[in-house]
């Protein structure tokens, strides 16, 4: 792909462009970006010297492949936009008319990143001969540690799989999917999964300070024991319970802390957290 256009230019969409330029996966020139509000077009330009635009439609004429970063209530208005802009006749007769000579329904290749809508909706939304990959990244990306998962639709072809990867592995680590019906559990787990470590990292260091720890000083013993314990979970290659395991000696301290944990329903209530969002991301698939 020569040019990669933008549609919608928001954190995740500047945690993308920054990562693509860092890793020389496109020049400044090669990407353009469109975004209603003047102050993000403004900053994306200040950042990144490439070309922004109010206009969708001016993105779609210049890129041949397309990311899109809007939120999931407004995609249906972006996509019938979209469609309109793509199957624009090439002649004022046909336009005058409202007859599409076939050159200009060109293929065109859709990566959208919109929470929860399916490859059926954007497919439906973005016409008949688009190539639709559907991608659930996360906020980490924005500081290059991000983890997306995508599935490709009926007509996107192994070599745009093979694109979208190279997109999305700038910015972290990025997996492909078979089914679909996976991505509603990949939401839940790494699409809103930050979330989650971040209420843990507060409680944890809210409870530290409580017990008398200055609060700077439990907030950064926070982060790095959250740091080594997901390095010796990434180095040491042991399962989960076994890592427990060897830090909870019988009688000691951290064994009182997990028989808390357990007495409280930490489990449950994780598992009760990622079933709810999962839930919510196919309910934004269906529309509502």
């Amino acid at each position: 792909m020569k040019k990669l256009g933008f549609i919608g230019g928001g954190n995740m969409a500047e945690a993308m462009i920054h990562g693509l330029l860092v890793n020389r996966v496109f020049k400044a020139s090669d990407l353009i970006a469109s975004d209603p509000e003047p102050a993000r077009r403004r900053r994306l330009a200040r950042l990144f010297k490439i070309p922004v635009s109010a206009s969708n439609r001016e993105v779609v004429a210049n890129a041949p492949a397309l990311l899109i970063a809007v939120k999931p209530q407004i995609i249906d208005p972006v996509m019938s936009e979209l469609r309109e802009a793509i199957e624009l006749p090439t002649d004022g007769a046909n336009r005058k008319h409202g007859t599409w000579p076939r050159r200009a329904a060109a293929s065109r290749l859709c990566i959208s990143i919109a929470a929860g809508v399916t490859i059926a909706r954007l497919e439906a939304g973005l016409g008949p001969r688009a190539r639709v990959i559907r991608v659930m990244p996360n906020a980490p990306a924005m500081v290059g540690h991000g983890m997306a998962a995508m599935v490709r639709g009926r007509l996107a072809t192994r070599a745009d799989l093979a694109f979208a990867m190279r997109l999305f592995g700038a910015v972290g680590e990025a997996v492909a999917l078979r089914d679909e019906a996976l991505l509603d559990a990949v939401t839940a787990l790494s699409g809103s999964g930050p979330a989650y470590v971040y209420l843990f990292a507060k409680a944890l260091a809210e409870a530290a300070a409580a017990d008398g720890l200055p609060p700077e000083l439990a907030f950064r013993m926070t982060l790095q024991t959250i740091r080594g314990a997901e390095q010796s979970m990434r180095r040491l290659k042991l399962a989960p319970g076994e890592l427990i395991r060897r830090v909870a000696s019988p009688g000691g301290t951290t064994e009182a802390a997990l028989r808390q944990f357990d007495a409280e329903g930490f489990s449950d209530i994780v598992a009760h957290a990622v079933h709810a969002a999962a839930e919510r991301s196919r309910e934004l698939g269906r529309g509502s």
